[in-house]
């Protein structure tokens, strides 16, 4: 690592919170799915950012959005209309299709995840939430309340009171008229990409709707095309009243929506949920130019695709236990391994990978625009793993 590098390390370091286990990597440039150290070299990108450059680093479609959008305004809030936000906001709802009918702008997962648990509690009157555990759905107070990953759930030792986080098993017959909702990933990212079985994910909207409680979906990870569907609720027939988004809905700018049904946006009044940033100009002007790559160069599709492809082929390896996921959304389960050390021998290859709260699963986040060629350049190398060695 070259004596610049060391300086950025250092400075970070010095002073940022400690917070992040970090890569030793400076990242300054990325085009497409590859990024560049400072040393020039060039790193296959399959983490993307944690599930964010849906379109790849530095699309020219959304590099050109925001210069532009930079020189006409920068900021105003919600206090007046805006062209952009109206532009971004159509393109959204266009694209989620029925029966979703308006959206909140915000600027995170974390924050979309707590204002739906705030409109369910308000709408019903009722306080219970609901969540699975191995579930990530944020590090704000409400939505770390939810988080049913262990180690950071751990860290509140006074959770928001309501919280119920519960077994995959036990959640459709705990739901009742105390409940408000159940919040839930349709694929646990974070918890090892794990998939909730279709017919479990009806059990629990029948009861939802049984006991008038709200179903969401947590697609933070899930959305936005990832899984080679624009949303994933819609899945077997099966339509949550709120989906929340963020990660890739504006190729790395924050960004973040809670869509709702026309039910639940005809229970909104004005002044119940707010964020000074929420639907920001610049962040709409990328979420605008997101939305419309993915549509025009096929993107859902291409994950589709390139997903299918990445499972046939893993699941030949001998060491390779299972694939989760969907499209470009995956899980490798090792067996006889750990994917710390499957992360380590790819860095050697010069190409990112992500881990999961189980130890054996490498997660891939990769850019949507994944080509064909680019990921054989990842299975030439992970064909030559050995795990334990």
């Amino acid at each position: 690592m070259g004596e610049i590098a060391n300086t950025v390390i250092e400075t970070e370091d010095r002073y940022q919170l400690k917070t992040y286990a970090k890569l030793p990597l400076v990242l300054d440039r990325g085009r497409g799915c590859y990024v560049y150290d400072q040393d020039g070299n060039e790193y296959l990108d399959l983490y993307g950012g944690h599930a964010v450059v849906s379109t790849g680093h530095c699309h020219p479609r959304v590099v050109e959005a925001l210069r532009t959008q930079a020189e006409d305004i920068l900021f105003y809030s919600n206090v007046v209309y805006s062209s952009v936000r109206a532009r971004a906001a159509k393109k959204l709802m266009e694209l989620a299709g029925p029966p979703y009918w308006q959206a909140f702008l915000a600027n995170s997962g974390s924050e979309a995840n707590e204002n739906a648990i705030k409109l369910a509690r308000a709408l019903t009157g009722r306080a219970t939430v609901i969540s699975l555990s191995n579930s990530f759905h944020g590090r704000t107070y409400g939505s770390l309340s939810s988080t049913g990953v262990s180690n950071y759930a751990a860290y509140l030792n006074t959770p928001v009171p309501g919280h119920r986080i519960l077994d995959l098993q036990d959640v459709a017959e705990s739901i009742d008229s105390d409940t408000a909702a159940v919040l839930l990933e349709p694929i646990q990212s974070m918890g090892g990409m794990e998939e909730i079985p279709e017919q479990t994910l009806r059990q629990i909207h029948g009861n939802c709707r049984k006991h008038g409680a709200f179903l969401i979906f947590d697609e933070v990870q899930t959305g936005v095309g990832r899984t080679g569907s624009f949303l994933y609720a819609g899945t077997g027939g099966i339509y949550p009243e709120m989906v929340t988004l963020a990660k890739g809905i504006a190729s790395g700018v924050p960004a973040s929506a809670l869509l709702v049904t026309r039910e639940v946006a005809d229970q909104v009044r004005s002044g119940d949920m707010g964020a000074t940033f929420g639907g920001a100009p610049v962040a709409c002007a990328a979420m605008e130019a997101t939305l419309q790559v993915l549509e025009e160069e096929d993107l859902l599709r291409n994950a589709a695709r390139i997903g299918n492809y990445l499972r046939e082929q893993l699941e030949a390896l001998p060491w390779v236990a299972e694939v989760r996921g969907r499209g470009l959304l995956l899980g490798i389960k090792i067996a006889g391994g750990t994917a710390k050390h499957l992360g380590r021998f790819l860095r050697t290859r010069k190409i990112l990978a992500g881990t999961s709260s189980d130890p054996s699963v490498l997660r891939l986040m990769p850019p949507l625009i994944l080509a064909r060629d680019q990921a054989d350049t990842f299975l030439e190398a992970i064909r030559s793993y050995e795990p334990g060695h």
